[in-house]
């Protein structure tokens, strides 16, 4: 029986983090599509019961991201190195992993990015990511929260374009989120099996490639 190859890939307060802000999100985008065509869905009863669900899953999600950027950026300490990238990402790096991803996948050849746990996402999920994780979350967090809050940050509202540019700019980025959802899971079963990029997510251990390990002398 041949042996495997596994390194530890995820920790787990990110795994606890990912599942979270999974939960968190869905949640979102369901109430969201309830509170923009009232007329349409309902799914949770009222109108005031999807905005207070709504509400207070962006409350767990901007707490959970929070949690996720202090980790990353105090404890683990990884947080540039693994979601920005670099100057071969851009000048190469994306392009051949979205050749990998949209054509090489599916002639059989290995994927060109090897994961560790130093370099845990290839160049096109770093480019994703850091739009995602440091761009479109702030962005939607804060327009979130002045519109929980109209009332009391009415002049700030005023001031940054109003309540329909406000209004427009969330649903627009919520857009966004939704639309990245479907991406990702499609990708993550882009791995040598269906499901072996999502089991990290559970235990933190994730297969290493046969062609990868062979590069590197393990058996």
């Amino acid at each position: 029986m041949e042996e495997k190859d596994y390194i530890y890939l995820t920790p787990m307060p990110v795994r606890i983090w990912h599942w979270l802000n999974a939960l968190g999100i869905v949640t979102l985008c369901i109430t969201g599509i309830q509170i923009r065509f009232p007329d349409y869905v309902n799914i949770f009863g009222t109108y005031k019961s999807a905005i207070s669900l709504h509400n207070t899953a962006g409350i767990v999600v901007s707490i959970s991201y929070a949690l996720w950027f202090c980790y990353y950026l105090f404890v683990a300490k990884s947080l540039f190195r693994l979601y920005i990238p670099n100057l071969e990402d851009i000048k190469s790096g994306i392009i051949r992993q979205a050749l990998f991803y949209f054509f090489f996948y599916f002639l059989g050849r290995p994927n060109p990015h090897h994961t560790t746990p130093d370099c845990k996402f290839n160049p096109m999920q770093k480019a994703a990511y850091l739009v995602i994780m440091l761009v479109l979350i702030p962005l939607i967090v804060v327009t979130g929260y002045l519109l929980m809050n109209v009332d009391l940050l009415r002049p700030t509202i005023m001031v940054l374009g109003g309540i329909k540019l406000l209004v427009s700019a969330h649903y627009l980025i919520a857009c966004a989120f939704f639309a990245f959802l479907f991406v990702h899971i499609y990708l993550a079963t882009l791995g040598h099996t269906p499901f072996a990029h999502f089991k990290p997510m559970w235990h933190g251990w994730e297969e290493v490639e046969e062609h990868h390990s062979e590069e590197h002398g393990h058996h």
